[in-house]
């Protein structure tokens, strides 16, 4: 009995490890290989041989590497710069044109004031010569008539004391140009006065004086111009005034065109 025991107990064995050497076997066969990492040399010392086994490791492939997109440029300080010194020449450009303008502008307002100036210069001079011939005439025409009055005077003539002829009027003159009216002269080339001259009316305290009013006289006879002339001794603007206003109330004969002559007020307050 024990002899079989001791039988049944070896062949339990045997097939228990058949059955582990089996089961080893079969996932030592499924297990994939691995091959263990190799050792990298290291060299001690001086030597160049150093323990330990060497390989070379294989050249790694280069991966395929995508580069990013270029950044943008940033403006350098030299941009802004530049920017800065072109905008300054654009403005340095303008307010050069802008003098340049008001320069033309000045240069063409002198032209025209120097023109307009030499314009009234002209009429000046004109002017001035005009009435020097016109005074030159009425001169003329004053000479003579005092040549002629010299004349009626030598062949005795009816006249007055004081050698003026006189009308009933009292009015003292010729056609000659010139004449007396109530202590009051007339000169008026180739004209005669119509009626008297008349006084003035004089404001309180007029001193006594003479007053010399100039008058341009129409072809008509009548006064369109009286202004303050040369001779006048009385400085008082009243009496002036009222001088020039008596002035426009003359009259005279008709004639050619318009004359230049002169009326003198005697003013006697005493």
């Amino acid at each position: 009995m024990k002899y079989d025991e001791k039988i049944y107990g070896s062949l339990g064995s045997i097939v228990t490890l058949l059955l582990l050497f089996l089961l080893l076997w079969f996932v030592s066969i499924n297990t994939p290989y691995t091959p263990e990492e190799e050792g990298v040399m290291v060299s001690f010392g001086d030597s160049d041989d150093g323990g330990g086994q060497y390989t070379e490791e294989p050249a790694s492939s280069p991966s395929e590497s995508v580069s990013p997109p270029p950044a943008p440029a940033q403006p350098s300080d030299n941009d802004y710069m530049t920017q800065e010194d072109e905008q300054a020449l654009a403005l340095q450009k303008q307010r050069e044109e802008e003098k340049k303008r008001k320069q033309q502008e000045e240069a063409e307002r002198l032209k025209k004031q120097k023109e307009e100036e030499a314009r009234l210069e002209a009429e000046r001079i004109a002017q001035e010569k005009a009435i020097a011939e016109q005074k030159a005439r009425e001169q003329a025409a004053i000479d003579k008539a005092n040549q002629l009055g010299s004349l009626f005077g030598n062949s005795g003539s009816s006249q007055g004391a004081n050698g003026d002829n006189s009308n009933s009027s009292g009015t003292k003159g010729n056609p000659a140009g010139h004449g007396n009216s109530g202590g009051n002269s007339w000169s008026l080339s180739g004209r005669d006065l119509k009626g008297t001259i008349g006084k003035p009316s004089l404001p309180p305290g007029t001193q006594s004086g003479v007053v010399v009013v100039s008058i341009r006289v129409n072809a008509a006879g009548k006064v369109i111009s009286a202004t303050q002339g040369q001779g006048t001794t009385i400085s008082e603007t009243a009496t002036i005034r009222a001088c020039i206003d008596k002035a426009y109330t003359v009259t005279f004969s008709a004639g050619e065109g318009d004359v230049i002559g002169n009326i003198k007020f005697n003013i006697q307050t005493n």
